[in-house]
């Protein structure tokens, strides 16, 4: 974004500040400064009047040109085109040194005494504004014969080139730039009085009617001028036009893209004579929303722009039009930035930029500036009245605290700062009677403040960061843990223990194969998918074991002798209701051949399974059952931990592991949402010795174990720390019964257990075992 300080002294007094001083404030506002480059007109080179220009007699291209400079007339040769008598030149004086070096000396030129030159811009080192000699006018300031140039305001000016954030469209003119130094410098902004119109102009009614289908995410507004023969653009304003790079080739849209860059609305000029077949037929503008969401302006069935996007050549101003209507608008950045981002091969021109990051939706002020700018100039006749189309959507409004913001920034601010500072902004302000409570209505042109945080960067912005006292850094964040963490924190716990124990990740498709599912015996869910990959994958998976038994057979066919993977992901069952579990398999040996196993490790078996899984889950209860048919009845389990059911365990039974190619193999299968995490306590330990003592008990072949640690439990011994079954015995003597050898750990917190105690602890088991399941010693 280029300004300069000339440029914002029309809107803010900065008479009594230097350019380092607006700079300062400007960065420290949030308002970068990138450049700064002085223009500065040298000495002896001063305002001169052409009487009269002939042509030199031995050249086909110069001119012998008499000068007025006031105190003297000097003769000039001047090769220039636009060279004529009438007119007010920039001359440089004999002795004046221009910005290249060059010297301005007396001389010759094909004979004929030359007493100075007559300057373009460029030699001027001011930006190239026309072919040839730069021609001065009033526009500048009075002129004044023999005046030197560096007197005037505009050619003794700074350059400031300032980066602008995304978010700071408000910015990409000189009058947002100097709104928010008006604030940071405690400034009164210029206002731009609506001229007073004539009663005897012809009104826009006359010329344009403008209707708008529906409302609209903007703003339009529209005004009429007949232009003259003799309208030109200023030299102020050519200057400006070449300081902001302007391609424009018409004097009205390079004035109207200098207005945009100094007030930050939107302008456009349409050519009257070539939408009307008469200048005085009355022409109907129509606003339609189009089928991308943009908002065309149409006359008739013809497209002329798209507001905000581009215009569209067939009825833009040329330097024939006789009468422009103008058109100043506004559209929500947020719809052209969707806009364009949707249609990448839409067509743009330089506007589009402005627009998608928010331009000046106060189309008032930049029309008043426009026509009184219009009004001085005699070659224009501007028509009375406004057609307009309002903007419906109402500011947002924010509400905070004095104490929150004060919290947010470090140190204390009281309401009546803030109200003060927002209201230079731009911010409406209320609050409650005790001022506790402050609600700001968010301008227009901020679109990029949404909440509290945005309104206390605005108050940093303007206090200063570097007026806020450092504090130490405190740790205060609130602990933010919920369910969804803490179900993730156990899954991962989970994944990182089997991967410790050798287990390997497998991931697979939601999908499975409803042929394999149907031999394991599990159901399908009952929805049926459309558009299958294909037909081995058809069916929504309802367990993770099927695709887990098939990447081990595919590791077992790969020459693995020990496969060990678990997978952790969702399942549909048969009622179309999603769960998620882990999966576990272990097929073949415990681990692989080495030279450290002698080549022969053991096979796995559930003991060692049921282990492993235990160190991964924590601890579990195994109870026997015998309803999942793809496990062996002999060896299968269901799986509970602190008395809920959380899934099954079991080896897989012998036809299926010789159908899939494998060894011996055992699974696991777990419902994750049935887990809990399971919290350790720190327990003082006991500084006693613990003592062992071992029972073998004559049982029935069919009673299940669970009903001896039932009974057990049931007696609540203090002093019975652990107990777990060694050994089982059976032969020909004992018929139908068994030999269990449990072996029982006590240790008590406060003294050494005496054999006596032991005894007596004892003699109570056996006595509970006796009564409740008619069983006793060996």
């Amino acid at each position: 974004m280029i300004i300069s300080k000339n440029w914002l002294n029309e809107i803010i007094d900065l008479s009594n500040f230097s350019t380092e001083q607006i700079c300062a404030k400007l960065n420290s506002i949030g308002l970068e400064v990138d450049s700064v480059t002085n223009i500065t007109i040298p000495d002896n080179i001063v305002v001169g009047y052409i009487k009269s220009c002939v042509k030199h007699e031995n050249s086909d291209h110069l001119h012998v040109c008499e000068v007025d400079v006031g105190d003297r007339v000097l003769q000039i040769v001047c090769g220039a085109k636009n060279a004529r008598a009438d007119i007010y030149v920039a001359v440089a004086l004999v002795g004046a040194v221009m910005p290249n070096g060059l010297e301005i000396k007396e001389a010759k030129l094909r004979g004929v005494q030359s007493s100075g030159m007559l300057c373009s811009s460029t030699e001027l080192g001011l930006p190239k504004i026309n072919d040839g000699i730069m021609i001065l006018d009033d526009s500048i300031g009075e002129l004044v014969l023999g005046k030197a140039l560096n007197e005037f305001d505009i050619f003794d000016d700074d350059i400031i080139e300032i980066e602008l954030t995304p978010n700071r469209g408000d910015c990409l003119s000189i009058y947002g730039i100097a709104r928010d130094l008006s604030c940071a410098l405690d400034l009164i902004l210029r206002d731009e009085k609506a001229i007073n119109e004539d009663d005897r102009q012809l009104g826009i009614g006359r010329l344009v009617s403008v209707h708008c289908e529906a409302l609209i995410n903007g703003a339009f507004a529209y005004r009429a001028i007949e232009i003259g023969e003799g309208f030109k653009e200023s030299l102020k304003l050519a200057l400006r036009a070449a300081l902001i790079g302007s391609q424009k080739t018409t004097n009205l849209e390079r004035l109207l893209e200098c207005l945009t860059h100094y007030t930050g609305v939107i302008f456009r000029a349409y050519d009257h004579g070539k939408l009307a077949s008469s200048s005085d037929e009355k022409i109907a503008l129509t606003i339609k929303k189009l089928e991308n969401g943009a908002y065309g302006i149409h006359c008739g069935d013809r497209l002329l722009s798209i507001a905000g996007i581009s215009q569209n050549d067939d009825a833009r101003v040329d330097e024939n039009s006789k009468i422009a209507i103008i058109e100043a608008s506004y559209i929500e950045p947020n719809l052209i930035s969707e806009i364009l981002g949707n249609d990448k091969d839409i067509k743009k021109d330089e506007f589009a930029y402005r627009s998608t990051r928010g331009s000046e939706p106060n189309l008032n002020y930049a029309m008043n500036i426009l026509f009184n700018i219009f009004t001085k100039n005699h070659n224009i006749t501007p028509y009375s009245g406004t057609q307009q189309v309002q903007l419906s959507r109402e500011p947002i409004a924010i509400g905070f605290g004095s104490s929150e913001i004060s919290a947010m920034i470090g140190m204390t601010i009281s309401s009546t700062d803030i109200a003060r500072i927002l209201k230079k902004l731009g911010f409406e302000i209320s609050a409650t009677s005790d001022n506790e409570q402050i609600y700001a209505k968010v301008p227009l042109w901020r679109h990029d403040i949404v909440n509290s945080h945005d309104i206390c960067e605005e108050i940093v912005r303007i206090i200063g960061i570097d007026n806020i006292p450092a504090r130490a850094l405190e740790y205060s964040e609130k602990n933010r843990t919920n369910e969804s963490y803490e179900r993730y924190k156990l899954s991962r716990n989970i994944r990182q223990k089997a991967a410790n124990l050798g287990f390997f990740e497998s991931v697979h498709y939601l999908f499975d194969n409803p042929i394999e599912l149907k031999e394991l015996g599990v159901a399908c869910s009952s929805e049926v998918l459309l558009n299958p990959i294909n037909s081995e994958l058809s069916a929504l998976k309802p367990t993770l074991i099927n695709h887990l038994l098939n990447a081990a057979s595919f590791n077992i066919k790969n020459s693995k002798r020990s496969v060990k993977l678990f997978e952790f992901g969702d399942v549909i069952n048969k009622d179309g209701i999603q769960r998620a579990k882990f999966g576990f398999v272990f097929s073949g040996l415990i681990g692989e051949p080495t030279l450290l196993n002698g080549a022969k490790p053991a096979t796995i078996d559930f003991i060692h399974f049921a282990n492993l899984i235990q160190n991964i889950l924590g601890k579990i209860e195994l109870r026997k059952s015998n309803d999942i048919e793809f496990l062996s009845e002999f060896e299968q389990a269901k799986v509970y931990q602190n008395g809920d059911y959380i899934g099954y365990i079991g080896r897989v039974n012998a036809t299926i592991e010789q159908s899939r190619d494998l060894f011996k193999t055992y699974v696991c299968e777990i419902d994750f949402d049935n887990l809990k995490p399971i919290k350790k306590l720190a327990n003082p330990y006991s500084k006693f010795q613990s003592l062992s003592r071992d029972l073998s008990i004559i049982m029935p072949k069919d009673m299940p174990y669970i009903r001896i640690k039932e009974t057990i439990e049931k007696l609540e011994i203090k002093s019975l720390k652990e107990f777990l079954p060694v050994d089982i015995y059976s032969d020909e003597s004992l018929g139908n019964s068994v030999s269990l050898s449990i072996k029982f750990t006590f240790q008590d917190d406060s003294k050494t257990l005496e054999d006596e105690e032991i005894v007596a602890i004892m003699d109570s088991i056996l006595r509970a075992l006796k009564e409740n399941l008619g069983i006793g010693l060996r």
